[in-house]
């Protein structure tokens, strides 16, 4: 009887030549590496900026963080997303290697740019990022004539205008508050968050945790969406009062009752699940706490970080991680390093909103713990995923 070696190799060992650098392979991979960096380093240089150590660039204190927030880290996220899905939507190619590369360099660029007085080399940066990464992301959806997903392209010019109205009022080209372009880029990734999870989150309860029963319900999903683009024009058009109390009130009920008929306390013993829904859970209370902003009853900032630190952390920590995980030829399930990424970043929303809704004193001191377990979460993300993200799959596919 002939000898058989026996061949042993490490689980986790990739099919292919783990020297090979991977980054540039698919979008998910620097978008998401970056993206979780920036995050984390964000957050420090805004403290230092705000004190003064830093020369003041010409978008100064919170107006400089929340575009940073938004137009650097949530957008880069939103990217790397779309063109990893797109791929699979169209099965055509996006973005890989010298092209994302470049778009990449633009995205960094514009960040560094964002802490000097250049204002004009700032925003056409800025401005241009996004309008590249619609126009990348156009091609092979039109090329496979895939309309479902259109809409994504439009959503990213959307918050390339949104981008030029912050910039503009900063240089003094239009006299309109830059807030309104923060406000409208908010709400055009409120609905991006919303749309992509009503897709995402029943299916993979319903795949991930066996009898949950997930479901949807047409006149909810109607409600939900359309609630928050009618919010997107009153915003756009600076409407207020009665108008968009009653868009607030719909939208938090009909968010709420959706994330109810995702069942979501079946998934409690599934981490890559339940992050997922007890992020969307933010966007309810996001809501309720605006109305409750828009009444005086609580600062605005509040129901702001409600959404950013608290929605779209957790949504982006949940989607990175299992995006990476299933792309990378990964089991898709959450590691204890996964979980506690998830726990620094919950706890950061909690100290956050919690905190000075209930001791207003303590505002200040909230901030900084809330500031530094999110940043420690993104870090953690970022070491972890490192390897992760600049190697090749396991299972020797390209991505």
């Amino acid at each position: 009887m002939p000898i058989v070696p026996i061949r042993i190799t490490e689980p986790d060992r990739p099919a292919s030549d783990a020297s090979t650098f991977a980054l540039w392979q698919l979008g998910f991979r620097p978008f998401f590496l970056f993206a979780s960096a920036f995050a984390a380093l964000s957050i420090p240089l805004w403290a230092l900026e705000f004190a003064g150590v830093l020369s003041r660039p010409y978008l100064s204190g919170s107006l400089w963080h929340a575009h940073e927030m938004l137009f650097g880290f949530a957008l880069a996220v939103i990217v790397g997303f779309l063109f990893t899905a797109g791929r699979n939507w169209s099965k055509q190619p996006t973005p890989t290697g010298p092209l994302l590369a470049a778009l990449v360099a633009l995205w960094i660029s514009a960040r560094v740019l964002m802490l000097t007085p250049f204002g004009w080399a700032a925003a056409v940066a800025n401005i241009a990022f996004p309008l590249f990464a619609a126009l990348s992301l156009a091609i092979p959806l039109v090329t496979a004539r895939n309309r479902r997903n259109y809409f994504f392209v439009g959503l990213l010019m959307l918050l390339a205008c949104a981008a030029a109205v912050v910039h503009l009022a900063a240089l003094q080209v239009i006299e309109v508050p830059g807030w309104l372009g923060i406000q409208v880029g908010l709400d055009v990734l409120l609905f991006i968050m919303v749309a992509v999870a009503g897709r995402v989150i029943p299916a993979f309860t319903n795949n991930g945790v066996s009898g949950s029963n997930a479901s949807k319900h047409v006149a909810v999903e109607y409600a939900a969406l359309g609630s928050l683009l009618a919010l997107l024009v009153a915003d756009s058009l600076q409407w207020g009062g009665p108008v968009v109390m009653a868009l607030l009130a719909l939208a938090a009920m009909a968010h709420g009752v959706r994330w109810l008929l995702w069942r979501p306390w079946r998934t409690l013993r599934t981490p890559l699940v339940w992050v997922l829904h007890v992020a969307y859970l933010w966007i309810p209370l996001h809501l309720g706490l605006r109305a409750g902003a828009m009444q005086g009853w609580i600062a605005e900032s509040i129901a702001i970080h409600a959404l950013t630190v608290g929605a779209v952390g957790a949504m982006v920590l949940g989607m990175m991680t299992r995006t990476a995980r299933g792309h990378t030829g990964r089991a898709l399930r959450a590691d204890r390093f996964d979980v506690a990424c998830y726990g620094l970043v919950f706890a950061a929303a909690l100290v956050r909103v919690a905190v000075p809704l209930a001791i207003p004193k303590a505002a200040v001191q909230a901030v900084v713990v809330s500031a530094t377990l999110w940043s420690l979460g993104f870090a953690f993300f970022a070491v972890r995923y490192w390897p992760v993200l600049t190697r090749p799959r396991l299972d020797g596919k390209s991505g």
